[in-house]
């Protein structure tokens, strides 16, 4: 689905796809998506962002994009199902998905977003939910991927790792059908801040690349 909307002066039309964008940290991703919706790389607009912890840096970003943003933690449902961690998660996913749905997305987009959705949030959106792993497919799933190659290069010398951008259909983790991967060497003199900083990089231009393709293709 697309949508018009009123494009900046001189500009008159713009096909906009509607944009979520979910994220737990910094949102350094979420950044290269609002700089690339606002100089034309991306043919979108990103409606709403979702952060899970109060201090998240994401949020700043949105507002300082005048973005909405709204803050949804788990704590609650935890706390109000504590003999039941599914129960609760599934219970968080399905208010989300209510409240994000309400805001009509052309795609959901997992920027660092540090939360494992259950079939109550990925059902309502089938198709629709995007994710970004510092990893290649098959290696290294989690939330400790970067750490994770890094250990394996000291270990047993690992001179690669890499990015990849995949579908959210299900509750597998870093395993949904990939749209797009690269390959980033480890090099002899890198440390892991240094490795860390040049995956940044790579994801953030493969991210919205990767993003545009897939709204063009739909």
């Amino acid at each position: 689905r697309v949508r018009h909307r009123r494009g900046g002066a001189g500009r008159g039309l713009a096909v906009t796809s509607r944009l979520v964008v979910l994220a737990t940290g910094s949102g350094s991703n979420l950044q290269a998506i609002l700089d690339a919706c606002a100089d034309g790389t991306l043919a979108a607009e990103v409606v709403l962002v979702v952060v899970n912890r109060r201090t998240a840096y994401a949020a700043d970003r949105a507002a300082a994009a005048g973005v909405p943003s709204v803050y949804r933690p788990m704590g609650p449902f935890r706390e109000a199902v504590p003999d039941d961690p599914r129960r609760a998660r599934e219970r968080y996913d399905a208010a989300l998905a209510a409240e994000i749905a309400d805001v009509r997305p052309d795609l959901i987009v997992q920027a660092g977003w540090m939360h494992l959705f259950t079939s109550a949030f990925l059902d309502r959106f089938p198709g629709m939910v995007v994710n970004l792993h510092p990893a290649l497919p098959g290696a290294f799933p989690g939330a400790h991927a970067i750490d994770d190659a890094w250990a394996a290069h000291e270990t047993d010398g690992l001179d690669h790792t890499g990015i990849m951008v995949h579908l959210v259909p299900d509750e597998g983790v870093d395993d949904g059908p990939v749209l797009a991967s690269q390959r980033v060497p480890i090099t002899a003199d890198d440390t892991r801040e240094t490795l860390e900083a040049r995956l940044h990089e790579v994801e953030h231009e493969l991210f919205v690349a990767t993003i545009a393709d897939y709204l063009r293709a739909r």
